[in-house]
């Protein structure tokens, strides 16, 4: 075999084989932005077909970068945040990241991970989970002010100049839901809240009050769960129960499923006596008995938004995309409908 044939593939002949320049080829491969998602794919799968690997040690000392971003991250099984999680991984190697994830366990060990990730060589931080308040008992996060930070709310004690915060606003998704629920006509709207502690859960339940307040409705006591469909379950029948609840909003599907079955077990009717919402739009709520009305939140655009804030922190490339919340979508099925009058 000739030493042609032997040399490993060069940026040049991934260049050649998707069609581009070889400039276009670097521009992918550092992550930089303004190359369309098809071309950036294209060079990509070029670069995949004839096995070309960056020499990332020699790119980093000749850029001053890694050319890889670190997330800290709960670790959560819970649907949300591993949907957010998996998106993230994907967007970033779209892109041309490397992806390294610092596990902290439910709000305390984020200063310890972010730590973690700086010592490996990260570009960037994404603290990725939805923060309860200061963390890390009560001490604030703090990252080299240098350093790119994306969070997807607002984390107290957090801020400066390269942080950049977007998101799907749990505001906005409590209110659509339970808005959903009085237009239909119900007096009011239960709640089954997620754990206080999480700011998602807060901010799902000021939606929901916001709603009910605008309508001039009254406000039943919340009942709060710990994400799970035993929790949703426990409050189910607490407010099956209760002949006066006609609606319920819970803060997540999963409680949702729990709600649905113990209004079941107790013999009201979904949605002729009780309707229910739920949020996320997990793959079974289309396929519930009956199948879930809820709210979507797209996770890969909100990691396609999020990242490429981030890339352009990275790159401080002026015009990249604004900041701001992204639209949360209602889903409407069959467990909504109007109250049976009496």
């Amino acid at each position: 075999m000739s030493d042609a044939k032997r040399r490993p593939p060069s940026s040049t002949d991934v260049a050649a084989l998707a069609g581009v320049s070889q400039k276009t080829v670097s521009r992918v491969l550092n992550g930089e932005p303004y190359v369309s998602d098809e071309v950036r794919e294209r060079v990509l799968a070029a670069a995949r077909e004839l096995g070309y690997r960056r020499n990332a040690a020699a790119r980093a000392l000749h850029l001053g970068r890694f050319h890889r971003i670190g997330v800290a991250s709960i670790g959560s099984s819970l649907y949300g945040p591993s949907s957010l999680l998996v998106a993230l991984e994907r967007r970033a190697r779209q892109i041309g990241y490397a992806f390294t994830v610092a596990f902290t366990g439910e709000g305390d060990g984020v200063s310890n991970a972010v730590e973690s990730l700086l010592a490996q060589g990260v570009d960037a931080v994404v603290v990725s989970d939805p923060m309860d308040g200061p963390v890390d008992g009560g001490q604030e996060l703090r990252v080299d002010p240098d350093v790119p930070v994306l969070t997807f709310r607002p984390i107290p004690g957090l801020d400066g100049p390269r942080v950049v915060v977007t998101g799907a606003s749990g505001v906005d998704a409590g209110r659509q839901a339970t808005e959903h629920l009085l237009r239909l006509g119900h007096a009011t709207v239960r709640h089954v809240a997620g754990p206080h502690r999480w700011w998602a859960a807060r901010d799902r339940a000021r939606g929901w009050r916001e709603a009910l307040a605008a309508a001039g409705a009254p406000e039943p006591p919340v009942l709060e769960g710990d994400w799970s469909p035993a929790s949703g379950y426990a409050a189910g029948r607490v407010l099956a129960a209760d002949p006066e609840v006609t609606a319920v909003f819970a803060a997540n599907d999963d409680m949702a499923i729990g709600v649905l079955r113990a209004l079941a077990e107790a013999g009201r009717a979904v949605p002729e006596e009780v309707s229910v919402v739920g949020m996320d739009d997990i793959p079974a709520a289309a396929y519930l008995s009956p199948p879930l009305t809820t709210v979507r939140q797209d996770f890969e655009a909100l990691a396609r938004h999020g990242l490429a804030l981030l890339a352009a922190e990275i790159e401080r490339s002026p015009g990249g995309p604004a900041p701001g919340d992204l639209p949360a979508h209602l889903v409407v099925r069959r467990s909504t409908a109007p109250p049976t009058q009496p």
